[in-house]
């Protein structure tokens, strides 16, 4: 019979094939919004942005289905992982070469959870660079070496935050490319 093997198991079965409709216009507003509340973590760090954004076509994945769904979810994983590799190496490498420690970010990190919970909003950003500068006054006792420090370690989290959105902007284009082949 033509074209019993397109329709798998349904044919086998017996049951008539029928068309059915693509989900990808119904599955993706909502996914849209959920991807945009993954950019918002990535910016406001309170969310894990990248893993939200990833997690979004994930669920897409899973409801549309297909060798094209999967490939597009593949490819967003490795832009993923690329990405979440590129995130600490590039601004850790330039850090270590300004002097910054990993010690130093792990202070920073550890005041700006504190920070979070003390002054909401602006508490996290704010006790990380005085977490740094706090300890690297305390380490090398000159203000200006302490303040050249925070700099650096500022600029590497702007760099980190930098990095992240470009992957999940990537990640959004690998989507997107799915989308669209996949609706064709």
């Amino acid at each position: 019979m033509p074209g019993a093997a397109a329709h798998g198991l349904l044919w086998v079965a017996g049951s008539v094939p029928t068309a059915t409709p693509d989900p990808t216009p119904v599955a993706i507003w909502p996914l849209l919004l959920v991807f945009v509340v993954g950019l918002l973590g990535i910016v406001v760090p309170v969310l894990p942005g990248l893993i939200i954004c990833l997690g979004a076509v994930l669920v897409w994945a899973l409801e549309v289905g297909g060798t094209r769904a999967w490939v597009t979810f593949a490819v967003a994983a490795a832009v993923f992982l690329v990405g979440v590799v590129l995130q600490y190496a590039i601004p850790g490498r330039r850090m270590k070469a300004e002097g910054v420690g990993r010690a130093t970010i792990a202070v920073g990190l550890v005041a700006a959870v504190v920070g979070f919970f003390v002054v909401p909003v602006v508490g996290a950003p704010l006790f990380f660079v005085l977490g740094i500068y706090l300890l690297e006054r305390f380490r090398y006792r000159d203000p200006r070496r302490a303040a050249a420090a925070t700099r650096s370690a500022v600029k590497g989290v702007i760099r980190s935050i930098g990095v992240e959105l470009a992957t999940a902007l990537s990640i959004a284009v690998v989507w997107a490319l799915g989308v669209a082949s996949h609706s064709l």
